[in-house]
């Protein structure tokens, strides 16, 4: 299996066909790739769960090339696909995985996302429960994208998901948190969402260092009204306040700057 750079597919590719396949988008500095491990391990995982083989080392091998590529910061762009199948929702005998991959430049930010927040919207178009994909970043992504034209009519910055029962699971591409007191706060993704990367590092690592508890469980969209603090994260943009949801707003609070500086840390 090797790595394909750029546009090279097939019509036939199952990822393109049936998005039969997974893929990650981190962020590269001139020194390396901060949150590689944490990629590597869910697209290896991603793939287990699709039944994709996918060996550690070709992994390895399309990040080497995508530093050697790269002169400064930038985003790397890794789709797995199960390969060439011809049609029909049955994949042949003789799988011929095929990772695919591009950089791209790092998206600039205005400075007051940052320090001040962003404004963020409700969206309609609520996310499917589907346990066997929960979790994963698999290549169908319409729900995301039907929200995103939500955003983009709105001028939010960003669109909150809700599941099937009006409770609150992520937005359009980046993951959830608020604060309540000492409790930080997040949605499980069992039933549907993204296990985001930029979500696992805080919980794993930066929210114990500042002596965070964490709590996942599903709430009503309501209590998020009491929330102290609330942020969004993914590994490219970092961590950004959440200044408002619709009417309810919140401060930019000392606990999101300062996990936002950490995780802005890794990446220095």
């Amino acid at each position: 299996m090797r790595v394909h750079w750029e546009a090279e597919t097939a019509t036939d590719d199952r990822g393109l066909a049936y998005g039969d396949g997974c893929f990650e988008t981190l962020r590269l500095t001139p020194g390396g790739a901060p949150l590689w491990p944490w990629h590597r391990a869910r697209l290896l995982g991603g793939a287990a769960r699709l039944g994709i083989p996918l060996a550690e080392a070709v992994l390895d091998e399309a990040l080497t090339q995508a530093l050697a590529r790269c002169h400064g910061s930038a985003v790397l762009k890794l789709i797995l696909t199960r390969g060439s199948g011809g049609r029909g929702y049955a994949a042949p005998q003789a799988v011929a995985p095929r990772l695919l991959a591009s950089l791209h430049p790092l998206p600039a930010r205005p400075d007051s996302d940052y320090h001040e927040g962003i404004v963020t919207g409700l969206c309609q178009q609520r996310l499917a429960t589907a346990p066997a994909l929960a979790g994963l970043k698999h290549l169908n992504r319409l729900e995301q994208v039907l929200a995103r034209q939500e955003v983009q009519r709105a001028g939010w910055a960003e669109g909150l998901m809700l599941d099937e029962h009006g409770r609150p699971v992520e937005f359009t591409s980046m993951n959830l948190f608020a604060r309540f007191g000492d409790q930080l706060w997040t949605p499980p993704l069992a039933q549907a969402g993204v296990a985001g990367v930029a979500r696992a590092v805080i919980i794993e690592q930066l929210a114990p260092a500042a002596g965070l508890f964490i709590s996942q469980q599903l709430r009503p969209l309501s209590q998020l009204r009491q929330a102290d603090e609330v942020f969004a994260c993914n590994s490219v943009a970092g961590i950004l306040p959440v200044r408002t949801l619709a009417l309810w707003r919140w401060p930019v609070g000392p606990v999101t700057l300062a996990l936002q500086a950490r995780l802005a840390d890794l990446f220095a």
